[in-house]
């Protein structure tokens, strides 16, 4: 604590207003002194709450405070840490659930109960448990701001204890622990700069949330696919590595089930989840299921590899903004270490809407449906925070930032979907009419896009997407005229655009076989859809070609229900081959070159 102290002069919700005497900052955190009687006691309890300096305006400022504010009154003293609003980063981090302000949740529960009392802070990490320290370095050798002192092993990680990212300039290992057991606060090394300043390190330090972690050597385009194994996105609209995208869609379209699909089977190394805001009942739902489930890539569980930030939509609105910058600080660490982390944030809507109530308290001159002006550019900033990047080793880290947003009614329209697609490099747009027919992932194929290279080339996508365009068009002709005002030529491109929804946009989440679909078999499977949506038919009528075209479909989802290359897998190929073969009368000479 600093010696600066404050006196409250106002209260407005969670927006707390005070005089101070002395030097303060922005994003500087403070705690506001409540005196209470304890509940059944004439005792006087002094319970301290939690803040961040928000609005400096000559010697008032104004404070958001991250709990219930009951009990806060004029007068009330105010201390100021002279600290910005931080995480503590080091090993012990995977497999933790911590809330925005990264206490960790079980022992918080433990401690307090069922109901969470305000103004119990908890450290984040064990400082009491040993880690296996083995250095890389010696004394002598030379290092900057996160260059690797040693590594100490974190599940099926090497975590790298690195140089704290606030010591600029140039260093010499003055000392430097051997081989050994030691605890996150035992000093293992010993830095001394040119001006022969000693300054210790310990396996974990602190980082202010609010600002990027900047220490790699080169920013890199993202070009690699982020492969999730959901065909209509690895396929049609893909996300690079290093890249962002965001889903869009009304309450109740499956945009949690697709997150927790994408956090089990993406390509990544660690997965964050931020529960900015999201319903209690979806994140209880997350934290039941993710401590069971088996990650395939290590054998182990995959809540090991997981870290989740909690702030449900019942906790005060100010920790959702604490809690995305706390999630999106933890994935730039790891990217630091040369690692691919996934970051995907639930609900940015909620996020924005505590934007929107703090706004309003500030007084601020409100922009479209009272969301504040800067709004669009905060979001800009959190997502820019994703990227590849190529750090001084050589080594290569991304983190990937997936939000979701929930507007009202499923508007695209609405100020955040639009300011969340100016930003993002893929849009996957879920459909309420898609989800009610129970269609997964119900992710809108005219209306979604992206940026990036996809695992299967762009002229074969575009073509498949023809069918679905043209399909569509077909299906609103005949919803005015009629099946009977339809030629056969246009009814039979309508059932192709059919048929590839069924059978390849779509999946069953529940067969432990089609709910992930690794790239080769997304492949190989296209290639085969492929040749049916460039075969010509002739059919007596449509009822031959409905029937056709129904029985090919079930072939296609038995098909892709079986083991990859099994024999019954091979079968069923060689049926629809069969039939492919005693149907078509010739193929679409633009897609031959396609197949060829």
């Amino acid at each position: 604590m600093t010696e600066t102290k404050g006196i409250v002069t106002a209260v407005n919700g969670n927006m707390v207003s005070v005089r101070f005497d002395g030097t303060v900052s922005m994003n500087e955190v403070a705690f506001v002194k409540v005196i209470e009687q304890a509940p059944g006691s004439e005792a006087v309890v002094v319970t301290k709450l939690k803040s961040e300096i928000i609005r400096i305006r000559g010697d008032v400022a104004q404070i958001q405070v991250f709990e219930i504010t009951k009990g806060i009154k004029i007068g009330d003293e105010v201390e100021f840490s002279g600290e910005m609003l931080s995480v503590e980063v080091g090993p012990g981090l995977l497999g933790q659930v911590f809330d925005g302000l990264q206490n960790p949740l079980p022992k918080l529960a433990k401690a307090a109960g069922f109901f969470l009392e305000r103004g119990v802070y908890l450290p984040p990490l064990e400082h009491d448990l040993e880690w296996q320290f083995t250095p890389l370095l010696k004394v002598g050798d030379k290092v900057e701001r996160a260059d690797t002192l040693g590594t100490v092993p974190e599940g099926s990680f090497k975590h790298r204890i690195m140089v704290p990212f606030n010591l600029y300039g140039n260093y010499t290992v003055s000392m430097i622990k051997p081989e050994g057991s030691y605890t996150l606060k035992d000093t293992i090394a010993e830095l001394k700069d040119e001006k022969g300043n000693v300054f210790p390190v310990t396996l974990s330090f602190k980082w202010p949330v609010k600002r990027a972690v900047d220490c790699y050597e080169e920013r890199l385009k993202p070009s690699d696919p982020m492969v999730t194994r959901v065909r209509l996105v690895d396929t049609f609209y893909p996300v690079a590595k290093g890249g962002t995208y965001c889903i869009p869609g009304p309450f109740g379209a499956g945009k949690t089930v697709l997150q927790q699909i994408t956090s089990r089977f993406a390509d990544v190394d660690i997965v964050i989840i931020a529960a900015c805001g999201e319903r209690a009942g979806e994140v209880v739902e997350t934290l039941i299921e993710f401590p069971e489930l088996i990650d395939e890539r290590t054998g182990r569980y995959l809540m090991e590899r997981t870290i989740i930030i909690c702030n449900t939509s019942s906790m005060p609105v100010a920790a959702r903004e604490a809690s995305v910058y706390t999630a999106v600080t933890l994935a730039e660490y790891y990217r630091q270490m040369g690692l691919h982390v996934l970051l995907l944030a639930d609900s940015t809507s909620r996020w924005a809407q505590a934007m929107r109530e703090m706004s309003g308290r500030l007084e601020e001159i409100p922009g479209e449906e009272a969301f504040p002006a800067y709004m669009e550019s905060t979001i800009a900033s959190f997502y820019e925070r994703a990227g590849i990047v190529r750090m001084r080793d050589g080594s290569f880290g991304s983190v990937t930032i997936g939000g979701t947003v929930s507007p009202a009614g499923g508007n695209f329209e609405e100020p955040v979907t639009q300011a969340t697609l100016k930003v993002v490099g893929a849009f996957h747009g879920l459909s309420r009419e898609r989800s009610d027919a129970r269609k997964f992932p119900a992710i809108h194929p005219l209306e979604s896009w992206s940026k990036y290279k996809g695992i299967i080339e762009s002229d074969k996508v575009n073509y498949a997407l023809g069918f679905m365009r043209k399909g569509s068009e077909v299906e609103q002709m005949m919803k005015v005229v009629g099946e009977e005002g339809t030629s056969s030529e246009d009814f039979i491109v309508y059932m192709k655009g059919e048929l590839i929804d069924s059978v390849y946009f779509q999946q069953n989440s529940f067969d432990p076989i089609d709910a992930a679909v690794k790239p080769e078999r997304q492949k190989y499977v296209f290639n085969k859809l492929l040749a049916v949506l460039a075969s010509q038919f002739q059919f007596a009528d449509k009822n031959e070609a409905r029937s056709w075209f129904n029985r090919l479909r079930q072939k296609f989802l038995d098909y892709n229900g079986c083991e990859w290359q099994s024999d019954r897998f091979k079968t069923i190929e060689s049926e629809i081959e069969d039939r492919l073969k005693s149907q078509s009368k010739g193929m679409d000479k633009e897609a031959l070159k396609l197949i060829e």
